[in-house]
Order: C-alpha cells, then sequence, then structure tokens
C-alpha cells in the first residue's frame, strides 16, 4: 500500500507504506544522524513530532532490547529514504518494521528525502500528517487543522514520571542528585548512576521543596514541547535560584534560562542529529554533539538577566550553553549523554558536578 506525508502548506509526498497503519498528526522535523535510529524513536523529546532521517536507509541493525531511551517509542511517524526490511547486526531482536507496527507508528519510504528536508529548511518546520492507511486527502486536512501544533504546547508534563523514586544510593554517596524529569533519557541516568551519587528522579510537575529536599545539586533533564508553555515549573525554578546549584541539558537549558530572566524562542527548524559542532567559550574547544531541540534561549535576553554564554552552535551561532554564577546555574542546550554518540561532551556531567562543588 502507499503512504503519503501532507504538510500544512498543502506540499504532498508519496511514497511506500512502511510500519503500522494508521494515520497521525505531528510536527515534521528532519534528523541528520547516521545511526541511532532507534533512540531517535524512544527519545520522549519528539513527542508528537514525524521524524524525517536524512540519511539514505534505516533499519540495517534492526532493533534490540538495550538501545531504548525509554519505554516506549514517542514519535508520531517515521520518514526515510529507504527502510530495510531485513536486519544483520548480531545485537538484534527484531526488526524495524515489525518494531513500529508494535508501536502503532506509520511510517513512509521511497520519497525524495533531500527535497523535503530542503522544503523543510526554507519554510521551517509545520504541521503534517503522515498516512499509510488510505486516508481521503479531505478527511487528512481536517486532522491537520485541528492539531494544535507545538508553540504552547507543556508536553514535558505528559512524558516523565509521575511519582518520585530514588534511582541509586550507594554506601557512601559522593553527593546526592535530584533530577526533574521533564522525558529524560536512560543514558543520562546510567551516567548519573556512574557518578557514585545518589540519584532521585522527581516529576517535572513537583514543586522546589519537593525537588531539593535533601539534595546537593538539582538537575533538570531534556524534554519536548515549548519551555514557555510550563510557567508554574518556571516559577517552582525560580524559587530556588540562588539556593542550591542548578544545572541541566536542553529543555532544563530552557527552563533554567526563563527562571534567571532570559526569554525563548521558536527555531526556524530546529537542531536535531549527531554531528552539531559546538564551541566551548571556557576551553575554546570544539565538540561535536547531539541535539534534539526546536526552542532557543534568547541571548540578549539572557545577557540583561546577567549570565554569561559559555558554548555557542557554530553552524547559527545561538546559545548552546551558559552559566549564571549569581544564581548558581549552568546548563548546555546539547546533550552530553548523547548515545549512540558523539561522546565528545559527555565529560560534561562530571563538569556539571564539580561547579555544583561535590
Amino acid at each position: 500500500m502507499g503512504g503519503i506525508l501532507l504538510l500544512e502548506d498543502g506540499r504532498s509526498f508519496s511514497g511506500e507504506a512502511f510500519g503500522a497503519p494508521g494515520t497521525l498528526v505531528g510536527e515534521v522535523v528532519f534528523n541528520t544522524a547516521m545511526s541511532g535510529y532507534q533512540e531517535v524513536l524512544t527519545d520522549p523529546s519528539y513527542c508528537e513530532q514525524i521524524v524525517v532521517m536524512t540519511t539514505s536507509h534505516v533499519g540495517n541493525t534492526g532493533v534490540n532490547e538495550e538501545d531504548p531511551e525509554s519505554e516506549r517509542v514517542w514519535v508520531n511517524g517515521f520518514v526515510a529514504r529507504d527502510f530495510s526490511r531485513k536486519h544483520s547486526s548480531h545485537r538484534a531482536s527484531d526488526g524495524l518494521d515489525r518494531y513500529l507496527r508494535k508501536a502503532g507508528v506509520p511510517a513512509v519510504q521511497g520519497i525524495d528525502t533531500r527535497a523535503l528536508v530542503r522544503h523543510i529548511r526554507e519554510r521551517g518546520a509545520m504541521k503534517a500528517v503522515i498516512s499509510t492507511d488510505g486516508t481521503p486527502a479531505e478527511a487528512l486536512f481536517e486532522r491537520l487543522e485541528r492539531w494544535p501544533g507545538m508553540a504552547g504546547r507543556a508536553l514535558a508534563t505528559e512524558v516523565g514520571t509521575r511519582s518520585s523514586y530514588v534511582l541509586c544510593d550507594p554506601p557512601s554517596p559522593r553527593a546526592h542528585v535530584a533530577v526533574v524529569d521533564g522525558g529524560i533519557k536512560r543514558n543520562i541516568l546510567r551516567i548519573l548512576q556512574g557518578s557514585g551519587c545518589k540519584v532521585t528522579v522527581h516529576p517535572i510537575t513537583a514543586t522546589w521543596q519537593e525537588w531539593s529536599e535533601g539534595a546537593d545539586v538539582v538537575f533538570f533533564s531534556n524534554g519536548p514541547g515549548d519551555p514557555a508553555a510550563l510557567p508554574q515549573v518556571i516559577d517552582q525554578v525560580r524559587a530556588g535560584l540562588g539556593q542550591k546549584p542548578m544545572v541541566g541539558i536542553c529543555l532544563g537549558h530552557q527552563l533554567l534560562g526563563l527562571a534567571v530572566g532570559a526569554t525563548t524562542y521558536k527555531l526556524k527548524y530546529g537542531h536535531r542529529g549527531a554531528n552539531h559542532p559546538v564551541a566551548d567559550l571556557l576551553t575554546g574547544r570544539v565538540e561535536i554533539t547531539s541535539q534534539n531541540h526546536g526552542f532557543c534561549v534568547d541571548e540578549p535576553s539572557l545577557l540583561a538577566a546577567g549570565g554569561q554564554v559559555t558554548h555557542r552552535h557554530l553552524n547559527d551561532k545561538t546559545v548552546a550553553g551558559f552559566q549564571h554564577d549569581g544564581h548558581r546555574v549552568m546548563c548546555v542546550q546539547f546533550h552530553p549523554e548523547a548515545s549512540p554518540g558523539p561522546h565528545d561532551s559527555q565529560g560534561l556531567v562530571e563538569r556539571f558536578l564539580r561547579y555544583a562543588g561535590v
């Protein structure tokens, strides 16, 4: 059966159906990574997005039980030039097609993904509908019109833990790290677990008192949606400024920026992939980073609020990290825990802990 990707500006791309039969709406975005598609599919930051992979072949290594970054697939659609129905990795426990079918996620292959990505770069990320079940075009447009989009969406409250739990508590912990979960990936928890610290994970909807009780440092995770749509969370972060060190990545970086007095804005088509160059302005080192975000901290407002830019994205010169020593805040926009890589920035977790004095 055929499949179709229909964009809100009226452009459509037809190809071959893959994955689950069905119709879903989301924001169409592209990812430039050449590997790690299972991590992409299971990253909560991709909630309600239709992901286009720019690499030509996807699915060659199948899927396995070790690589998922969460307990489920979060994307609302998957697109590639060619999906492999056969896999050859010794680690694989299943193929990509059946994996997507089990998750109920439709996918489309055989379209001109280069033309699609060029269109997104020119027009920006936009609402789209993906269909592999023969739904008529009129009904697809109706689905598009009803979907609210990403701006103003507090999706981080929907994808993280609902209750607090202790991830690890070694006999002689180095420190106590409180993690605020707005859609955290498993690998950041693995790295924190390996740091010798006690790690407690809390819902993003909890209070500052709950987050910080007994903690030496509060860590704000990645997550989906519009950071400015979380005013109650920002208020709780602001209530704790200066009381204890706070660090964060991705969505956590944006929330900390808003809390210290900066603003955020939506990028035209976002940063998504495993090959984004970032300059560390404090060390002079350039690192290749993994990124997945559609919103960014505004630099003029950050500087006006007393923040210091510590990292800069070298493709578009946007803020990729900042410190606010007056508020004891340090954070980056990218993913130092990136799995399967790159690993240039993995040492940032240790740097976070040193900044917090632990």
